[in-house]
């Protein structure tokens, strides 16, 4: 219910946001269509604005009365974007216990479980399948495919080259930057976590997606943007598939992101390269040694 939730909030914004005064909206389907969400979303979007006085909804006719203001939208940090949304719903699903090479994923389930269009949630296995994990099947089907050493090898240099380059950048942000009042948020929250670890140490990789995704967007480079999507996605979740030592291994990256942080901090071209290669080294260990042996034979076998 939650993610529904988000998802209807993300949505009411994004639509709220480019309504127009004296301007005529068209149907429901036809706003479903142009969010990429299911039609009852989009019927208590348009809910929303008539309670609020936003657009006047009679019968078939739906009239924009006025221009929402900052108090008619929805806090940022109560919304994640349609992407991380169904990011997050895919991978909880390829993370599953049952989850296993050769594993069916149908595009309708998907869209029902996130309450979104089938055709979103088709752009994104479409764009993911570029890397090989998954590959389409007749039917609005997917299959699941092995995860490779070689192909962990070639996934972890292209992060280290992009991660290099963005942490870099971040440390030349000028000091009012939003960014670092981000990552001093998510220093905190790296501290809170420490102070519950034995209960909460699974929570890391939400905290590791966080961290990481700032530091990259400091780039500023759309290649880097659209690359590191899914190089996050695989690198973020995929190791979870191995459970073997997850508390040892998320302490170690719990003390190298702080390293990490105090060095983005300092500003120091050499500490922040140190700090982040240390990091990424030890990242690239975690994921060769996630692949599970049966999955890569499996793998191999198929190729």
């Amino acid at each position: 219910m939650a993610r529904q939730n988000t998802l209807f909030k993300e949505a009411y914004n994004r639509y709220a946001a480019g309504l127009k005064a004296d301007t005529a909206l068209p149907s429901e389907p036809e706003i479903a269509a142009e969010l990429g969400v299911s039609r009852s979303t989009a019927r208590a979007i348009l809910m929303r604005l008539s309670d609020a006085g936003i657009i006047l909804w009679n019968k078939r006719q739906k009239t924009v009365l006025r221009q929402p203001t900052q108090d008619d939208f929805f806090p940022e940090e109560e919304t994640n974007s349609l992407h991380d949304i169904i990011e997050r719903s895919f991978m909880l699903r390829i993370m599953s216990d049952e989850a296993q090479p050769g594993m069916q994923i149908n595009e309708l389930e998907l869209a029902r479980e996130i309450g979104t269009g089938t055709s979103v949630v088709r752009e994104f296995l479409i764009r993911f399948s570029r890397f090989g994990l998954i590959e389409k099947r007749p039917n609005s089907h997917w299959i699941l495919k092995g995860f490779t050493r070689e192909f962990a090898l070639e996934l972890a240099d292209v992060r280290e080259m992009f991660e290099m380059h963005s942490a870099a950048e971040f440390g030349r942000l000028p000091p009012d930057h939003h960014a670092w009042k981000a990552l001093k948020a998510i220093e905190r929250e790296h501290h809170d976590l420490i102070e519950d670890f034995d209960v909460r140490y699974r929570d890391f990789s939400r905290l590791d997606e966080k961290l990481h995704l700032l530091i990259h967007r400091a780039s500023n480079n759309r290649f880097i943007a659209d690359f590191y999507d899914v190089i996050a996605i695989v690198f973020h979740y995929h190791y979870q598939w191995n459970k073997t030592f997850a508390r040892e291994r998320n302490a170690r990256a719990i003390a190298e992101h702080l390293a990490y942080i105090e060095a983005l901090q300092s500003r120091d071209p050499q500490r922040i390269d140190a700090a982040c290669r240390s990091h990424l080294a030890s990242a690239r260990q975690t994921l060769l040694q996630s692949i599970p042996q049966a999955a890569t034979e499996l793998a191999g076998s198929a190729a």
